[in-house]
């Protein structure tokens, strides 16, 4: 891919009007982008699929980007960008349903070519017993060399990364917004700790705000640049099971730690296991289905 369709696609990209599939219509009407253009009062042409009134929207949005200004703006910020065309584009991902158009990413890119890449979620109100299984697990997770992917959400995703950090391993966090409007803000500390020694990633531009609706959808990343998703704690009806539920279309590996059936908190969890998830009582569990 040239950098000038790299750039329009970009430019679409950070169109709000622009959804993922509306883009990828989009692409395949016009492989090469070569009907668009920045100079044009109207840059967008006729496409079918496009309703009149989205049309509209996006031409407008195209004339009022300005992409070198907020190119140098990601570079001054440390912000890299990597395309699905890119040679670094993570393999596992690029083979997911509706893999991002592009991440936005902030340190070591290297972490994504590491393996393995376990995925690891949970509650956000993570509970003692919660936390106490990430400290007795992880150790030796980390010394076999596996790389720890979480949402950067609060409990289990937060306490994930920390854990890793501090036994000297490697994390990789995925966002539900851009990284100028970082969610949660109570985590902000660790974003930019994990921004400068590990690796954040996220699909949305630098300057996109939290939606609820992002975070399913980021949910998707996590599991999909994974070889695994591993649930320590989460409730029936949980962002946590949207994971594990885009592990297994993947044909990914779901593992799931059990917990008290009395608990809400485990009822996720343990019906994960009776679905088919693999039991966790310790970390060799996990190696030995990954680990070869």
């Amino acid at each position: 891919m040239n950098d000038l369709m790299t750039t329009k696609l970009l430019a679409l990209h950070h169109c709000q009007s622009v959804s993922w599939k509306t883009l990828y219509q989009i692409v395949k009407a016009d492989p090469t982008l070569s009907s668009i253009s920045f100079q044009r009062p109207k840059p967008l042409p006729y496409f079918h699929f496009l309703t009149a009134n989205t049309r509209n929207k996006i031409n407008d949005e195209m004339l009022t980007l300005n992409m070198e200004e907020l190119l140098s703006q990601y570079v001054n910020n440390d912000i890299q960008i990597i395309s699905i065309m890119d040679e670094n584009y993570p393999k596992l991902l690029r083979e997911t349903y509706q893999p991002p158009w592009f991440l936005y990413a902030k340190g070591d890119l290297s972490l994504l070519n590491m393996k393995p890449i376990l995925s690891v979620v949970g509650s956000r109100n993570m509970t003692e017993y919660g936390a106490r299984v990430i400290e007795e697990i992880f150790p030796t997770l980390i010394k076999r060399g596996f790389i720890i992917a979480s949402g950067l959400a609060k409990g289990v995703d937060a306490h994930a990364h920390k854990v890793a950090m501090h036994l000297s391993g490697h994390t990789i966090g995925v966002l539900g917004s851009g990284f100028f409007n970082m969610y949660p803000t109570s985590n902000r500390h660790l974003f930019q700790q994990m921004s400068r020694n590990h690796l954040v990633l996220s699909e949305y531009p630098p300057h996109t705000k939290a939606e609820r609706w992002h975070f399913p959808m980021r949910n998707r990343i996590i599991s999909g640049i994974s070889r695994a998703t591993l649930v320590i704690e989460a409730k029936r009806k949980s962002g946590s099971l949207i994971t594990a539920n885009f592990a297994v279309q993947e044909g990914r590996d779901v593992f799931a730690v059990p917990g008290g059936i009395l608990s809400p908190f485990f009822s996720g969890t343990n019906e994960l296991i009776q679905n088919g998830a693999k039991l966790i009582l310790s970390a060799e569990d996990i190696i030995e289905e990954l680990v070869y």
